[in-house]
């Protein structure tokens, strides 16, 4: 099967730099991208600003692979998801040129001849990959691993507290008022002068309190409410001063001034039931009547298409089981995760690799350089260097919260989870009511 290119599904950072990685290690790479372009999911959150510096977001094989082009590495600053693309994903597509295919939905992988059932001479066969094409044409592709970096982005969680869409809320969603993205005060239109509700208590819900914020300051009438389902506690609003991503620590507090600004209500307890319209509705039967819903609880990864793949995750994350326990918020709660490679990510399915975002099932605390690291390792490791599969090149920041599943889930609780001990509430917040009240 040396003759047989890797697979790699996702043109995204990850997928990207994985190709990278196996064009230097002498093997041949073909990436599978469903967008029309690279890093498709990254063009769609294009205003938002990374909290990961420059040098952070380059792949170190990627970037010898682009020097001779004359291209030189970012050395300073935090760019947004557009200037990530522009200056960095797509010469670095470019630079991959036909290794690289657009239009390419892989819709099942197997093993040649073999389904999920049959032992006999299984890792001896190639890998088989169905894939439809922008036009409808069906082909299959025959590969001798397969990296799957196709990552979590179309697949955000819903609203409703229990991680089944909330009632009605497919039905909103067709219709324009929920969405599932960070809105952009470049393009207010759709919030200004309106009310809009923001379900979430993660980076991606702090960037979204922040636009909208910027917003209502240039456009009067405009006004927005802030649904978290857990109390008040140290850590709603992320790391602050204490995480070593400053730009990560500053997100949470800038949408905690916000809500001590009084430009931002604060509802606490909320367990989101139903969504009628834009009208939402909690498990305890509070009501917030808007105009817009804003989800961003997370994402989770699509396995359909790996569904005869021989897979070991954690029944919880949906992450390769041997590094769940090490991003398990219910578990590990202090904000820090060692680095993973190709033994943490191995399937029983052999040279078979969950990489990116999709590796860390619906864990939140993903980071780029943790994918780089990933593929460098995932890489070495086909290519049989198991010396350097096994070597850790990357030591990650803490993100100063702490906060297990006792705080993220109890809307009653303000105790700390996992093995960071009590976690008091903020003296400098208020107190937010919880008694059944109407928002309008």
């Amino acid at each position: 099967m040396t003759d047989l290119p890797v697979a790699v599904i996702g043109a995204g950072p990850q997928g990207l730099a994985a190709a990278a990685h196996l064009l230097e290690r002498g093997l041949t790479p073909l990436v599978l991208e469903q967008g029309g372009e690279p890093a498709a999911a990254v063009a769609e959150w294009g205003h938002v600003r990374l909290f990961s510096a420059w040098p952070e977001l380059v792949d170190k094989a990627a970037a010898r692979l682009l020097e001779p082009t004359g291209w030189e590495a970012p050395e300073k600053g935090y760019p947004t998801g557009a200037q990530w693309r522009e200056s960095y994903l797509v010469p670095l597509a470019d630079a991959l040129g036909d290794h690289v295919r657009y239009g390419a939905t892989v819709t099942g992988v197997s093993r040649k001849g073999r389904d999920r059932l049959v032992d006999a001479e299984r890792a001896e066969q190639p890998f088989v990959l169905h894939v439809t094409g922008a036009d409808g044409t069906e082909e299959r592709i025959e590969a001798r691993a397969v990296i799957d970096a196709s990552g979590t982005w179309r697949r955000p969680n819903p609203a409703g507290a229990d991680g089944l869409p909330a009632l009605g809320e497919r039905a909103a969603h067709a219709a324009g008022t929920v969405t599932y993205a960070v809105p952009d005060r470049a393009d207010a239109a759709t919030y200004a002068a309106k009310h809009t509700v923001v379900i979430g208590a993660g980076d991606s819900a702090f960037n979204a309190v922040n636009e909208l914020t910027a917003i209502a300051k240039n456009h009067p009438g405009t006004t927005i409410t802030w649904a978290i389902r857990r109390a008040v506690s140290t850590n709603t609003f992320g790391g602050g001063e204490a995480d070593e991503l400053p730009e990560r620590g500053a997100l949470g507090v800038r949408a905690k001034k916000a809500v001590q600004d009084g430009n931002v209500e604060l509802v606490t307890g909320f367990r989101t039931a139903r969504v009628d319209g834009a009208t939402v509705t909690a498990e305890d039967g509070r009501v917030i009547e808007a105009d817009q819903v804003v989800v961003l609880t997370g994402y989770r990864p699509d396995l359909g298409f790996l569904s005869e793949m021989r897979l070991d995750l954690d029944p919880t994350l949906e992450a390769p089981r041997n590094i769940a326990v090490q991003i398990d918020p219910n578990i590990h709660s202090c904000g820090s995760v060692s680095a993973t490679g190709a033994k943490d990510l191995a399937q029983p399915e052999p040279d078979l690799y969950l990489v990116g975002m999709k590796s860390y099932g619906r864990a939140p605390t993903f980071l780029a350089m943790t994918g780089y690291e990933q593929v460098r390792s995932v890489v070495a490791e086909l290519a049989g260097d198991h010396d350097a599969a096994a070597r850790v090149e990357l030591e990650l920041p803490d993100t100063g919260v702490c906060g297990g599943a006792g705080v993220f889930d109890d809307p009653d609780s303000t105790k700390g989870g996992g093995c960071c001990g009590p976690t008091a509430p903020s003296e400098e917040l208020f107190t937010i009511s919880r008694a059944p009240i109407t928002l309008s």
